[in-house]
């Protein structure tokens, strides 16, 4: 089984994301799958969960698996009912299947922007509290340093005036 693994990429987050973009990579994954250059595709992505946690996530796109949700309500389910579908099933799947691969696709491409934002954030905020910290420790120093010249000063001061 040939297997195509798709990546997002570092850095989307620069920009703004447009549909159109997943919508293009979606024709040329069908492309690639209709010709035979793979049979399963998954797509990895980091899921935002948080400004402090992103969870690596594999999603396969092709082919198309039913949730566990839907697997769950058949098996209660014993009677099936009778759709009638207007037009025929299979134009309607042949419409939406495309679609729904370019909003996977999209899904995904937006969750790793936002954890790369997030972990952006909370660098930034890490870094905004080091420095910080960093501040105090050296204004300590300077302070304590200028206080020992002071009081050095003064000494001298002192000892200069008992000297005479």
């Amino acid at each position: 089984m040939r297997q195509l693994i798709v990546q997002t990429f570092e850095g989307i987050g620069r920009r703004r994301l447009e549909y159109a973009e997943a919508v293009t990579i979606a024709e040329r994954l069908e492309q690639l799958y209709q010709a035979g250059a793979f049979d399963v595709c998954t797509i990895v992505y980091n899921r935002f969960r948080s400004a402090i946690t992103q969870e690596l996530t594999f999603q396969q796109l092709i082919p198309v698996q039913p949730s566990e949700v839907e697997e769950a309500g058949q098996a209660e389910q014993e009677v099936k009912a009778v759709y009638e579908f207007e037009p025929d099933e299979e134009a309607i799947l042949k419409e939406l299947l495309p679609r729904n691969l370019a909003v996977q696709i999209y899904g995904a491409l937006v969750e790793n922007a936002a954890s790369e934002q997030g972990a952006r954030m909370t660098a930034m905020d890490s870094a905004t509290r080091n420095a910080g910290d960093m501040i105090d420790r050296l204004t300590l120093t300077y302070n304590r340093t200028r206080q020992a010249q002071i009081t050095r000063e003064l000494i001298e001061i002192i000892s200069g005036a008992e000297a005479m």
